[in-house]
């Protein structure tokens, strides 16, 4: 049998987009510099045609320089001439997929609107990507392939197109149908509009962007079927497949500890009667023997007062917890002083500090405009925030409370010295029993203090922030709506949920539930 020889196939080179650019830059420049040495020659040997003395160092002076300056003068000219090229190049680049380390150009950028080339950007982000379809039958086996590897997995992908439309969902991805046959996105995120807020602000400012949410349910605690998922988003502009989620299910991983909270706010709810008796026998004992006992007596009692309040704020903030997670947790927002509300918290704050050897300075103004409040609730806020600066604070360390108008809003901090966090931790701080390893080793807590504030100020309509510096201390803050410019949507709310006006909610392709009830 005759063997015939089979001749290798080189494989087309797949990087050409990204390698044009340069290679026509360095052509450009190398054909520029060259046509400018060839017309100085020529002029040179017209002058010396015509009688003109070139011997004279002066003559070759100027010669030079003219030579120097035209090549200059021109690369300037090559860069901004061929400006929108390159920035073509990138566009294309980043369409096809290949890898570069140029970051392709922004549309939006105010630069390009002025000049007109937006429209030429936006249009090849829109229509590039993915204009090839295979209709083979390869190409339908591929699809079909993918298909099935998606659903044997059990992690949730759903792929969303410009509009937010589902476009596609594997099997475990948490979806729900409306009356009108519409795909949903079944997820409880901790903010509301968290996913279509990140969206709105990539669309305006970026090309690729990726985004990732820790512990996002799909239903409340105690319902039938709940999951719990790490949501990981890529967002490309201009792709067919716009935005992509993938669900990590973590339900083995977070549900025993949502369930161990569910038991334990159980527990909280019978312990809270007993230590409401037990704070007020002490305050008692601590009015009758004032003047009485001696100065160490009366220390234990003030030790005894802040141990028994502290339990207390635990078990508050258990009990919180637990209604916030069950869509439970209800405020009533009237108009109060932010001095005031501190107020009833004061001696507490004072005595947790003495206990601890921290110093405690409060200079918040009474001039200050009345905000829209649920008075306990956000003295908690308040009071965690202290007792979190007084636990991380270095002895003798001072913990400062101060606040200020910003904008509609009253913005209150609480700012110690103490030992800071990590950049890396402070994403998760306000995570549902999120605790860093220095923490854990240290300080006690319950990992929750953080969530329920960031609960009960998101409820109020405002935010909640830290900014921090390892090793030098921490400032957080969080904001609350003045009274004035939030008073028509309570009064136009009902008794059952009054704070609804003022908080956002999410759009129609993403079906949250209410987040906060009160």
């Amino acid at each position: 049998m005759e063997v015939k020889e089979v001749k290798e196939v080189k494989p087309v080179h797949q990087d050409m987009i990204k390698e044009y650019w340069p290679l026509y830059y360095r052509k450009t420049i190398i054909l520029t510099v060259g046509m400018e040495f060839l017309l100085t020659a020529v002029v040179v040997g017209a002058l010396m045609m015509v009688g003109m003395p070139t011997e004279g160092l002066g003559f070759w002076i100027i010669i030079v320089a003219v030579l120097v300056g035209s090549v200059s003068v021109n690369i300037i000219l090559i860069n901004q001439v061929t400006l929108p090229l390159k920035n073509l190049t990138s566009a294309l680049t980043n369409v096809s997929g290949e890898q570069s380390d140029v970051v392709p150009p922004n549309p939006n950028a105010r630069r390009y609107e002025k000049s007109g080339f937006k429209p030429l950007l936006q249009y090849l982000y829109e229509n590039a990507s993915g204009t090839h379809t295979d209709t083979n039958d390869s190409g339908e086996t591929e699809v079909k392939l993918l298909s099935q590897a998606f659903d044997q997995t059990h992690a949730g992908i759903i792929v969303l197109d410009s509009t937010g439309a589902i476009q596609y969902a594997n099997k475990h991805a948490p979806i729900s149908l409306g009356p009108d046959n519409t795909k949903h996105l079944d997820l409880l995120f901790e903010d509301e509009d968290a996913l279509e807020n990140w969206l709105a602000s990539v669309r305006d400012t970026q090309v690729h962007a990726e985004k990732t949410w820790l512990r996002v349910p799909n239903k409340v605690v105690g319902e039938e079927d709940r999951r719990i998922f790490d949501v990981a988003a890529t967002f490309e502009k201009g792709s067919k497949a716009e935005i992509v989620l993938v669900l990590f299910d973590q339900s083995g991983v977070y549900q025993p500890e949502d369930d161990a909270l569910d038991f334990i706010s159980f527990a909280a709810h019978e312990l809270r009667g007993p230590i409401t008796v037990i704070r007020g026998y002490l305050d008692v004992l601590d009015i009758e023997t004032e003047g009485v006992l001696q100065p160490d007596q009366r220390e234990l009692i003030k030790r005894l007062i802040v141990s028994a309040n502290r339990l207390s704020s635990y078990i508050n903030n258990i009990l919180n917890a637990s209604r916030y997670d069950r869509r439970h947790l209800k405020l009533h927002l009237v108009e109060d002083n932010v001095a005031d509300i501190y107020d009833t918290i004061n001696d507490d704050m004072i005595l947790r500090a003495e206990s601890q050897n921290r110093l405690l300075s409060v200079e918040i103004p009474r001039d200050l405009p009345t905000i829209a409040a649920d008075r306990s609730s956000l003295s908690e806020v308040i009071g965690n925030l202290i007792d979190n600066a007084i636990k991380y604070s270095n002895e003798g360390g001072l913990v400062h409370v101060t606040a200020a108008v910003d904008g509609n809003s009253v913005k209150v901090f609480v700012e110690d010295h103490g030992i800071g966090i990590p950049s890396s931790v402070i994403s998760n701080l306000f995570h549902k029993f999120y605790r860093s390893h220095r923490s854990r080793e240290t300080v006690a807590g319950t990992g929750i203090g953080l969530y329920i504030c960031k609960a009960i100020v998101e409820s109020h309509g405002g935010t909640i922030g830290v900014t921090s510096a390892d090793g030098q201390g921490s400032t957080f803050s969080f904001t609350v709506p003045i009274y004035a410019t939030v008073k028509d949507k309570l009064l136009a709310g009902d008794s059952i949920n009054s704070t609804a006006g003022i908080i956002s909610t999410g759009g129609s392709w993403i079906k949250n539930h209410s987040m906060y009830k009160g």
